[in-house]
This record gives C-alpha cells, structure tokens and sequence, in this order.
C-alpha cells in the first residue's frame, strides 16, 4: 500500500517524529515545504482541536490530498493551562530559548510544577472528512534545561517520574511515550482498519 499524506507543517522536527513513527506503512509523507507550500495557516483559535482541524482542512482545499495536520502544546498547572494553545508564540521573541527561558522565571518558586504536553492530529482523508486524535505526556517543569535532544519545551520537561528531561531522549525513546507518538498510534489504528 503505498498512499501520498500531507503533514501540514512546515516543522522539520515534527514531520521526522511522523515519518518515524509512521515508516513502513506504505505512507509516502511530504510537508507544507516539499510541496513549496510556504503558507502556515494561522493558529487563532482557543483548542488545540480548533487549530489542528483549520490546518488540516486548508492544505486539503489547497492540495485536495489526504491530510495530517498537529497542534500542540505545553499545559502547566501553576500557570493555568499556560502558555498552552500559545506554546510556540509564548515569548515576544518566539524562539524555543527565549519560551524555555520566560517559562522557567515564571515558575520561579513554584512548589506545583506538574505540567503535561498535549498533541492534537487532524486527518483529513481523501474525500474530505476530517477526525480528530489526542495524545499527552505528563511530568513537570525541571529547575534547569537538560539535554541534546528534542525541540521546543523538551529540554525543561521532565518525564513522569523517570526524572528524565525529555530533551534526553532520542528519536527512538521519545517515539515510544510522547505526545505525538500517542496521537499519531491512535490515528494509525484508524487508518489501518480503514
């Protein structure tokens, strides 16, 4: 079976999670940056579900192709679900340090640092239906930021109680528990049994 899907991001770190997790399905993944598709619709809404399903349903009426769309997020409990929807854009300077930064001086003190990262997927088959997939990984906020690997919040974040930070984890580790790995092997289980 050998099936073309648009990961609707132009990401590298999250389209090689996808191709990761999903290599040897048949499943021939190109990005928003493949196709020269340099248009990241906007991320405006209050849902992680929200903005996955608007990015999704564009590059599929751009591209009239099966669709996998994600938003994500860190949700921390001593800042109310922050930064959360507003993960990537946390910080005026909107870059992974300065969001790790900011995020470590506003849990300054905090004794609560439990926090969980949610990933919500998109897919959009070829006729146009779109359904929804949900993954978390939960933890909390290191003190400090921690290891190689990873991007955006993983080098703050560590994992349940392995006392890991997630950064410390390679592509294979991390493929097993996170997030997206969650939510892409629920999706896949629907698309195997399509």
């Amino acid at each position: 079976m050998h099936n073309t899907l648009i990961v609707a991001t132009q990401n590298p770190h999250k389209v090689a999670e996808i191709r990761a997790k999903i290599d040897g399905f048949g499943v021939h993944v190109v990005s928003l940056a493949d196709l020269r598709d340099f248009t990241d619709p906007p991320e405006n809404f209050d849902t992680f579900e929200a903005n996955a399903a608007f990015k999704a349903l564009e590059a599929y009426r751009r591209h009239q192709m099966p669709v996998l769309a994600d938003d994500s997020g860190l949700c921390v409990d001593h800042l109310g679900g922050a930064p959360g929807v507003r993960s990537k854009r946390f910080s005026p300077a909107m870059t992974d340090e300065a969001n790790n930064l900011l995020l470590l001086q506003s849990m300054a003190g905090a004794e609560d640092r439990r926090a969980h990262f949610v990933c919500v997927l998109a897919y959009v088959d070829a006729t146009g239906r779109l359904r929804l997939f949900r993954g978390e990984l939960h933890g909390s906020i290191a003190h400090a930021p921690c290891g190689a690997h990873g991007f955006g919040y993983d080098p703050i974040f560590l994992v349940g109680t392995t006392g890991k930070h997630l950064a410390e984890l390679d592509m294979e580790e991390k493929n097993r528990l996170s997030h997206r790995a969650q939510a892409i092997e629920a999706w896949l289980n629907q698309w195997r049994n399509a």
